[in-house]
Formats: C-alpha cells, structure tokens, sequence
C-alpha cells in the first residue's frame, strides 16, 4: 500500500511539474490543429514541436506532409512518442539543439507556461525559426475563471480545475499555484518585445469541453456552442487559453 501511495504522489509531482500531454485526439484536438494547419506551413514545411509530450500532435502533422521533429524534457514521454513519429529528442526549450533559421514552423502546445525560463524559450524559438517562418503558441490566459492545473494546499498538490485563483493578486496566486504560469496580455507582449517577431494573429478560446459532452451530450454541445459564440464577442478575453501566431521578421 505504500508503494502505490509514493507511485501515486510521484505521479502526482510529475503532472505538478509537467503538466498533462494529450493523450486522447477529440473535437478539442482536432479544432486546435485545424487552427495550426490555418495560420501557418505545414504540407512539406519543417515543423519543431517544442514540448511534444506523447506526440499526439507530432504525428497528425506527420500525416499532414510535414516534416517533423519532436523535443521533450521528459524521456518517457518521448519514448512513447517514438512509437508513432520520427526524431524525438529529448531537450529543454531553452536550449534548443539546433541551428538557427531550421524551421518554417514551430508549435508550442500549452508548454511555456511548465518552462523554468519562458522568455529563454519564446527567444530560442525566433533564433531557431526561418525568415517568415511562424511559431503557434497556445498558453493559459490568467482570465479565465479555473486554474486548470490543480493547486497546492498545505505542501501537497490537489489536481483539478480550481476556481479563481488566477484573480488573485501575484503573491498569493503563485503560492498556490507556483508550478505553472498563466499569461495576461501584457505577459506575452513583454516576452515578445525583444524578438524579431511580429503577431500576426492573436485570440482567446474556450475549452472543447469533450469530457462533458462524453457524459452528457447534450449539456456539453449547448455549452461549447454558446462559448463559441463568446469568442465572436470581447468576452472572448476570458477564454481558456491564448492562441497566438507569431512570424519572424527578415
């Protein structure tokens, strides 16, 4: 019994420090790569997946005609990736392992905000992007009503969404929440401003809510829908995350 107990809790440390790689490619999958697919090269582009995890997303681009190469600070994460795409390596986004103007096109899927340097990282990503070459960010927003990544209480780490803590002020927010960041407007900008990188688009989304929708359909779909719609509006600010494409000046 104490055995499972310390596997449970290391488990629960990894996702702490980590954070969860899809595992699964549904509605809010799909929706996210169509998304990736519309902004920037993919068919016959060289794409760096920067922080890949399992490589849910390697190989969908792979099976979209890119060429691939997939990094991860994690092994196991990569060996599984290696199963179902090619060049997975394991490196940390602020050192990336190649030289500069290698890639049409970088993805960085929920990622940054999990970095022990994200300004190192955003830098390390416009070194490594080609001439008009554009990197997909997607990051938590500091809006949105949950914290998505659990908390801790006490020294010990409760997963799950909790609500409100992104609206406390700094100093609290990141006592509960220090293993991962969430991202205001100006947070990006400051990343970005040192960077030969231009935004060319940039918005919030909601979640694809597919969780709900496996046990109550019908609940789920007028809720994604009506969030859908939100995004149309100015209360698209309070989505979960930022979708942001950048594209590196010549």
């Amino acid at each position: 019994m104490t055995d499972n107990i310390d596997e449970i809790r290391r488990d629960q440390d990894k996702a702490a420090a980590l954070g969860h790689p899809s595992y699964v490619w549904r509605e809010g999958q799909r929706r996210r790569f169509a998304m990736i697919r519309q902004w920037a090269q993919v068919d016959g582009a060289r794409v760096l997946v920067d922080g890949a995890g399992v490589g849910m997303y390697s190989r969908h681009l792979e099976e979209a005609g890119a060429w691939v190469v997939s990094i991860d600070i994690d092994l196991p994460s990569m060996v599984e990736a290696s199963k179902h795409t090619r060049n997975c390596l394991v490196a940390a986004g602020e050192r990336l392992p190649f030289p500069a103007n290698a890639f049409d096109t970088i993805l960085s899927h929920e990622v940054l905000e999990h970095v022990r340097d994200d300004a190192a990282a955003v830098a390390e990503m416009a070194r490594v992007l080609k001439p008009g070459g554009r990197a997909v960010i997607f990051v938590p927003n500091r809006l949105y009503f949950f914290e998505t990544h659990g908390h801790f209480w006490k020294g010990e780490y409760h997963f799950g969404n909790t609500p409100l803590i992104n609206y406390l002020p700094d100093r609290w927010r990141n006592r509960l929440a220090p293993h991962v960041r969430a991202y205001r407007a100006g947070d990006l900008r400051r990343l970005i401003a040192p960077l030969p990188l231009r935004i060319i688009h940039w918005t919030q989304i909601y979640p694809g809510y597919d969780n709900i929708i496996a046990r109550q359909p019908a609940l789920g779909k007028g809720v994604r829908g009506f969030t859908r719609i939100l995004e149309k509006t100015p209360l698209r600010a309070f989505g979960l995350s930022h979708f942001l494409v950048l594209e590196k000046r010549a």
